[in-house]
């Protein structure tokens, strides 16, 4: 019986041909996406979730303030909070502290700047699940000096040669650290990455234990996972004890996000990016609408078909078939150009996969589909969608009465019209409300391009340095600028783009427990030029201010600052009036404000303007190198020269600012290359669907439009007749569309603290989009029914 049904499932489909390709192309389209979705999906729910552990391991945030100010929070803590938390909570049986670092490593003659060189005590791989290929979980990182690499570290430096025992060069001082251990390659699905993970004691007096130096990630773990809960409740009165004994006034809380959930619901990034769970509701939920616009596509053209498929329906039921049985046909027929569809999208997917991998940020694999999970949501999809698509059309051709269809007054009834109406309706709204947000979204990502931000990004390159550098500044700049294409040359610990917080200031009129949180950058004389930053009070640091901070204890040292203009309002001055005032940053650090500089956006436009410290420093880890536009690659080529003469024991590897620029709005620049292909699949799919239609009404009313011609009317006439109810219907689901438009991309524009305005025009452009290709489509059908000769629509009659 099967048998049958699916030939003659087959030989319907390939009678009607055209009907059966626009399907196809809808459902495969359709699949394809939902497949992309499922592994994209499938791969940031499972972040984390190999680690067997997981669910009692915590990450610890620092939340801190000083003098009442405000309370500021991230996923930095000092090196006491591991020993303190194991001595006093017994919730607590182990831990780990990581300090993720860059470091140059040499071996013989091969030289990288390392970015993912990490510090970790020896508990490492007792709490995570990295499998150690050589070396003892209890043997390794138990001294100074000693590093685990991974797997493609180890081939990177050592080929085929056997790693273990084998010194490395790690550092500009290169202290030789001893490969004790290899371990496999970490996976894309893990917040912790590493290449080399070298002991924690390594770092020296770095680590003494103290609550306030605040520079490493430190993750807990509990006895069982109800333990993070409780130890929630009680870790504030205890923290607040230490503080009563140890730095009265200041406040310090932590609080323990579970391990597993940091990837996707933390605000504080891990080692790679976070995702945000948010931003996968949406892309999927843009998947399953493309999906049920393909269905909507099917259903549409096969209860259109009805009537031509009336007489076949009739002349079975005479011969005996059950409405059961037509059902199981229908179905089948359903079922059959679904799985072929399906396989259409796994070579599709095959296809696009790496395209959509450097779209979304992510490393996934063909292979991925064939886990069992997806394979069984797969097939859950599959089976849906045949069901969903094809039950209405089943049901309507099974209920056919076979007297009324033989004798000809079979019609199509006014519920099935309204229903396939309804269905071009919600089609189109879908694409109004995607082509009306990839316009907003891109709006907002075009006013951020373009917004001023206080200081210049365009060709300024960014190289890391070190102390050996450090120790002959004043020569590698004046090297540098020698090619007149330099511009200027500055260091200072941070670009610009991004500079965190975790300073403290106060009036040199106030105490310290009145102080106010800051971000904070030091720089040197040259920063405010290279950057082109503003002054709008009093004057640039000069190379006096570098020297006036070069004792080794910087409480001996005298400050000159550059406030901005929120700091200056913070601290309660006017701009004129700060310069000159007495300030200390920090626990101490004594000074006065030589200049405030105009306000510009050193985070991300998602945040306001905070207060901010310049401060003058003979250290610095970021070299920021101007270059004028003209001969860029023999700019790049003469640095990179220089350089081996000057620092031939670190490698030239740079970047230029904008590119971290544009790192800051990654998530929101790939929801915005989302928006626009899915908007564009939505149209397309929706206009097949249309085109469908538009051709069965043609054929539907060809006996009407041909007398219309013969009585006079015009190709532009029928165009009308045949297009009036299609622009009723596109012009509903704008109506529709609006407010859903409205409330989602206010709630996605809220998360930034400068914003457009959603404009008019907006909806317009969405609305007259979605009705020109609409039309065109309709078009198409129209003319071609309009040109054609009434004499063989009228010859039977």
């Amino acid at each position: 019986m099967l048998r049958s049904y699916y030939k003659i499932a087959w030989r319907s489909l390939t009678k009607n041909l055209s009907a059966s390709v626009i399907n196809l192309i809808g459902l495969s389209v359709g699949f394809t996406c939902v497949m992309l979705m499922v592994l994209y999906m499938q791969h940031d729910l499972s972040f984390d979730r190999f680690q067997l552990k997981g669910d009692r391991i915590a990450r610890v945030i620092m939340q801190y303030s000083f003098g009442g100010s405000e309370v500021t929070s991230g996923n930095f803590t000092s090196t006491k909070v591991l020993p303190s938390f194991k001595k006093n909570f017994p919730e607590v049986i182990d831990g780990v502290r990581i300090y993720d670092a860059s470091r140059i490593v040499l071996y013989k003659d091969r030289l990288f700047n390392e970015e993912g060189f990490v510090y970790s005590d020896s508990s490492f791989f007792s709490i995570f699940n990295f499998q150690l290929l050589r070396g003892g979980i209890r043997q390794v990182l138990t001294e100074p000096y000693q590093v685990v690499i991974t797997q493609s570290t180890a081939l990177k430096y050592f080929g085929q040669e056997d790693p273990i025992g084998k010194v490395l060069k790690v550092g500009s001082d290169q202290m030789n650290y001893t490969v004790i251990g290899v371990s496999e390659d970490c996976p894309s699905n893990s917040q912790i990455r590493y290449d080399f993970l070298a002991s924690f004691s390594s770092l020296g007096p770095a680590q003494e234990e103290s609550y306030f130096e605040a520079n490493y990630t430190t993750y807990l773990l509990f006895r069982d996972a109800s333990s993070i809960d409780g130890l929630q409740q009680k870790i504030g009165p205890f923290m607040k004890g230490e503080m009563d004994t140890q730095e009265p006034g200041a406040y310090i809380n932590y609080i323990f996000e579970p391990f597993c959930r940091v990837h996707l619901y933390s605000e504080y990034d891990a080692m790679v990016p976070n995702s945000n769970i948010r931003y996968i509701y949406i892309i999927a939920g843009i998947a399953l609408l493309v999906l049920i616009i393909a269905c909507f596509t099917y259903i549409n053209l096969s209860t259109a078909r009805s009537i031509e498929r009336a007489r076949e329906v009739g002349i079975r039921k005479v011969a005996g078939a059950m409405r059961y049985q037509l059902f199981a046909q229908f179905i089948s027929e359903s079922f059959l150009i679904t799985m072929i569809a399906g396989i259409i999208s796994l070579g599709l997917v095959a296809l696009v996969l790496s395209s959509f991998n450097e779209l979304a940020g992510k490393q996934l694999h063909f292979s991925d589909l064939g886990r069992p999970g997806i394979l069984l949501v797969m097939a859950g999809i599959v089976i849906l969608i045949s069901l969903f698509a094809g039950s209405y059309p089943a049901l309507i051709l099974s209920d056919f009465q076979p007297i009324k269809v033989l004798k000809g007054a079979f019609k199509n009834s006014s519920s099935g019209t309204w229903l396939r109406h309804s269905l071009i309706v919600f089609q189109f709204v879908i694409s109004v409300f995607l082509i009306a947000s990839t316009t907003i979204i891109g709006s907002q990502m075009r006013y951020i391009q373009n917004k001023k931000l206080g200081y210049e990004r365009d060709h300024v390159i960014i190289t890391r340095i070190d102390q050996k550098m450090l120790d002959k500044i004043d020569l590698i700049k004046t090297e540098l600028k020698s090619n007149p294409n330099v511009l200027s040359v500055t260091k200072a610990n941070f670009s610009p783009v991004h500079i965190p917080g975790g300073y403290v200031m106060s009036r040199g009129d106030q105490t310290i427990d009145q102080s106010i949180n800051t971000r904070g950058n030091n720089i040197d004389e040259d920063y405010i030029k290279t950057n082109g930053l503003e002054i709008i009070a009093g004057s640039d640091l000069h190379h006096q201010d570098m020297v006036d901070v070069s004792k080794e204890d910087y409480k001996d040292n005298y400050f000159h600052f550059v406030l901005n203009e929120a700091a200056v309002k913070a601290l309660g001055w006017t701009t004129e009036e700060a310069v000159g005032k007495k300030m200390y940053l920090g626990d101490g650090r004594p000074g006065e404000v030589k200049a405030v500089v105009r306000d510009f956006h050193f985070t991300s436009l998602h945040n306001t303007i905070e207060p901010l410290v310049l401060f003058p420093s003979t250290w610095g880890s970021t070299m920021m190198i101007k270059i004028s536009g003209a001969d860029l690659a023999g700019t790049i080529s003469f640095l990179g020269n220089k350089w081996k003469t000057l620092a031939a024991h670190r490698p030239f590897e740079y970047h230029f600012m904008d590119e971290d620029f544009s790192k800051l709005y990654d998530a929101e620049n790939r929801v915005a290359k989302v928006f626009n292909i899915f908007s564009g699949i939505s149209i397309l799919l929706a206009c097949l669907g249309l085109f469908g239609l538009s051709a069965f009404a043609a054929k539907q009313r060809m006996k009407e439009l041909s007398v219309r011609k013969v009585l006079g009317a015009s190709v532009a006439d029928i165009i009308l007749i045949l297009s009036g109810k299609f622009v009723k219907m596109i012009f509903l689901a704008f109506l529709i569309a609006i407010p859903l438009i409205w409330i989602s991309m206010n709630a996605w524009l809220s998360d930034f603290y400068y914003r457009i305005h959603i404009k008019w025009w907006m909806f317009a452009l969405a609305g007259a989009s979605a009705l020109s290709v609409a039309m065109l489509t309709v078009s198409i059908q129209a003319i071609r029914a309009a040109v054609a000769n009434p004499i063989k629509s009228l010859r039977t009659e």
